[in-house]
């Protein structure tokens, strides 16, 4: 079962690279209303200060996942399908986002 935990700490592009990894689908990370840049800390875009970590587990689903991100750092997150085309369904694990 692919799972990690989202620190403050961690790069955006680390975290981008690594849910591609585990889920094979695309995390786009918002700073506002534009992609946050690639290079800088969640931390350090978060609109929250954070308590703890976000855990990223399989069996998560997208809309579960993306809230957690926005009630723990206050970033807005979306899960897109591999080829970063489309959106994918709130309804399906990130496992299954993947294979969207």
């Amino acid at each position: 079962m692919a799972d990690f935990n989202i620190s403050g700490q961690m790069k955006v592009k680390s975290l981008k690279a690594k849910f591609k990894e585990q889920f094979g689908s695309t995390l786009r990370v918002y700073n506002g209303v534009k992609f946050a840049d690639e290079d800088v800390t969640i931390a350090s875009i978060a609109k929250k200060v954070a308590k703890g970590e976000v855990a990223a587990h399989g069996r998560t689903l997208v809309g579960k996942f993306e809230e957690s991100m926005m009630s723990e750092f206050g970033i807005k997150v979306q899960v897109a399908s591999a080829d970063d085309s489309k959106l994918v369904d709130d309804k399906v694990s990130l496992t299954q986002s993947g294979k969207a």
